[in-house]
């Protein structure tokens, strides 16, 4: 599964990407995570962009 950086990398207050949507922990967890858990992090990183993170 490809990354979903924008390359539009810079983290907020909260420390979550305000390109991606994915914090500073699931970035870094990112290159050891399987499918399942891209999966994951993307829904999640889609919920902080929609919620305005």
């Amino acid at each position: 599964m490809a990354s979903p950086c924008r390359r539009n990398c810079c983290l907020d207050e909260q420390d979550v990407c305000v390109g991606c949507g994915r914090s500073l922990a699931q970035i870094r967890e990112w290159g050891q995570a399987d499918n399942a858990r891209r999966r994951a992090i993307c829904a999640a990183a889609l919920a902080h962009l929609a919620q305005g993170h």
